[in-house]
């Protein structure tokens, strides 16, 4: 069985091709939306998704979210005595949606299409392969969030469309994409994005905005950096969902027994994240004009992420293009159902016989090369582009060099990945050599041609015509690469660690939801938090499913009450 993922930085979502049509598989909680959040309790036990995002401001160094960001990085995060790195933590969330999907599903599932940001590098598509492989999955394929969202919403529709801009604001990225639909083919023109532009970033404008405002006399200075930082992130995402419904938000955290809040309104927030709004605008204007598509040729502009649903986003994009935006896809969900349409197509489905996906490659790919200045004197490491972004994929593209030394023997071709002029600024995926007979400079040239598939493949094969020599290099990065044996023992590693029983996902969520609850309430209502706690706790110890069950509704009931909608 395959099942299409959506890898989301603040939430993830996993969902089947089925009878002709996507459907989400709900976890273990019902829940459509895992938290893509990993906490780890008494040193070894492992907490994923909600009951682990209901830790996030009680047990913030034992708490790890938002780890999307740095996949395909060096960068680690301790969480008790262990160290984990992005893609480490990404699996656990992979693994737990796998589990969900077989719970739900009644097979294994073995397989599975994963969305990436359509703006993710080598390194980072190759380190969320790695995920995949970790948590015990085959990655058929890596897809673009864009394009899956493009797909959930053609082959809703089914019918021909002129080319359509899908907008795609998550947690943590932002993607643009132009596609066009005809014939049964789902085309994509060209894509554009940030990967460090989301949701996440419009929470660290609300807590700048409000930091002032709730502690004018610096009364937090004194706080935990890092407790008070996630204390400050919960708050922020609440007031950032309110005020998408609402004119004004109360932005609200209590610390040491006292509140600290501060109203903040709809019109201050839009002022403040100007600058975040400005870095909206570039994406997409450099898709279009990839794509050669004016904004007025463009039939629909499509709303996915659930940062869309910020009315100072949706205004924007209005004043952008001049019209109202299409938000007739459930923005969190559309994702993962185009990752299922894909599994769909891979599986030879015979409700999608009749469409086809061509897909573009999101990066400029190319060689370092050496050019004389005007005064001759020679400047090496610059970028010669030999298959442009935004070209479509499957394809092969040539370009020639000479040498540039007398009686040089070798040329050697860094194989980059990027946009910049020099190569330095550029992901390097890999070197080849090869010899070359001396002669004087610019009399040997050699051929250089890049193959590139849908599957993220890059094949380089170089040939020198007066040797007939060739090279042939199929890109792998060394640096990450790992053989079987290593994919096998650190998953052996990762399921090493405890997880709680799968019947008992709601139970751990519900009870650190109301932990934090009492932490974050004085009074009468932190005294009538600590009893439900240590009701509920008692009914736990007593194993017996009747008691639970009562006592668990009892808590629910409580806690939404206290809390009104609950944010997750």
């Amino acid at each position: 069985m395959i099942v299409g993922i959506d890898l989301g930085t603040t939430n993830s979502a996993v969902a089947v091709w089925r009878d002709g049509q996507s459907h989400l598989i709900p976890n273990a909680l019902g829940e459509y939306l895992t938290p893509s959040a990993v906490s780890i309790v008494d040193g070894d036990t492992i907490l994923v998704g909600a009951a682990a995002k209901e830790r996030q401001s009680t047990h913030p160094r034992d708490t790890a979210t938002v780890f999307k960001r740095y996949i395909g990085t060096s960068q680690t995060t301790r969480l008790g005595r262990m160290e984990f790195g992005a893609e480490d933590l990404s699996a656990l969330i992979l693994r737990s949606l796998k589990d969900d999907a077989e719970a739900f599903l009644g097979e294994p599932v073995t397989g599975a299409v994963i969305t990436v940001p359509a703006y993710f590098n080598d390194r980072q598509r190759k380190a969320t392969r790695r995920a995949g492989e970790l948590a015990g999955l085959k990655v058929e394929r890596l897809i673009n969030e864009p394009t899956a969202a493009a797909l959930a919403f053609g082959v809703h529709e089914r019918a021909e469309r002129e080319p359509f801009l899908v907008f795609d604001l998550g947690g943590g990225t932002f993607d643009v994409s132009i596609v066009e639909m005809f014939d049964g083919i789902v085309e994509v023109r060209a894509s554009a994005g940030n990967n460090r532009l989301g949701g996440e970033d419009f929470n660290d404008c609300l807590i700048d905005l409000a930091r002032r405002r709730i502690d004018p006399d610096g009364c937090l200075d004194g706080a935990d950096p890092i407790a008070l930082r996630e204390l400050l992130r919960v708050s922020a995402e609440r007031a950032r969902r309110e005020l998408s419904d609402r004119d004004n938000a109360v932005f609200s955290l209590t610390h040491d027994d006292t509140v600290f809040s501060a109203t903040i309104g709809s019109a201050e927030f839009e002022s403040h994240a100007e600058t975040l709004m400005a870095q909206l605008r570039d994406p997409v204007l450099r898709s279009l004009r990839d794509s050669g598509i004016a904004s007025e040729a463009l039939s629909e502009i499509v709303l996915v992420g659930g940062a869309t649903r910020m009315p100072i986003v949706r205004r924007a994009i209005t004043r952008m293009f001049g019209r109202f935006p299409n938000a007739s896809v459930h923005p969190d969900h559309a994702v993962a159902l185009g990752a299922a349409v894909q599994a769909g197509l891979l599986a030879r489905d015979a409700a999608l016989d009749e469409i086809r996906l061509t897909d573009i490659c999101p990066f400029t790919l190319g060689v370092d090369q050496a050019e004389r200045d005007m005064r001759g004197n020679l400047r090496y490491g610059l970028f010669s582009p030999i298959i442009e972004r935004n070209s479509p994929i499957p394809i092969s593209r040539v370009n020639y060099y000479c040498t540039i030394g007398d009686g040089q023997s070798a040329i050697q071709f860094g194989i980059y990945q990027g946009e910049a002029r020099d190569v330095s600024a550029n992901v390097k995926l890999g070197e080849l050599k090869i010899p070359v007979p001396p002669r004087p400079a610019g009399q040997i040239s050699v051929e250089c041609r890049f193959s590139y598939d849908s599957s993220g493949l890059l094949e380089v094969d170089v040939l020198v015509p007066a040797t007939g020599l060739k090279r042939n290099l199929v890109i792998i990065d060394d640096a990450d690469a790992m053989t079987p044996d290593e994919v096998e023992r650190r998953r052996e590693s990762l399921a090493a660690l405890k997880f709680h029983p799968r019947e008992d996902a709601r139970n751990a969520a519900l009870l650190a939801r109301a932990k934090r609850c009492y932490e974050g309430f004085i009074g009468e209502n932190r005294e009538r938090v600590g009893q439900w706690i240590t009701t509920f706790e008692a009914a736990l110890d007593s194993q017996d499913d009747r008691l639970i069950r009562d006592a668990q509704a009892e808590l629910a009931r409580v806690l939404d009450a206290l809390e009104g909608e609950r944010f997750l």
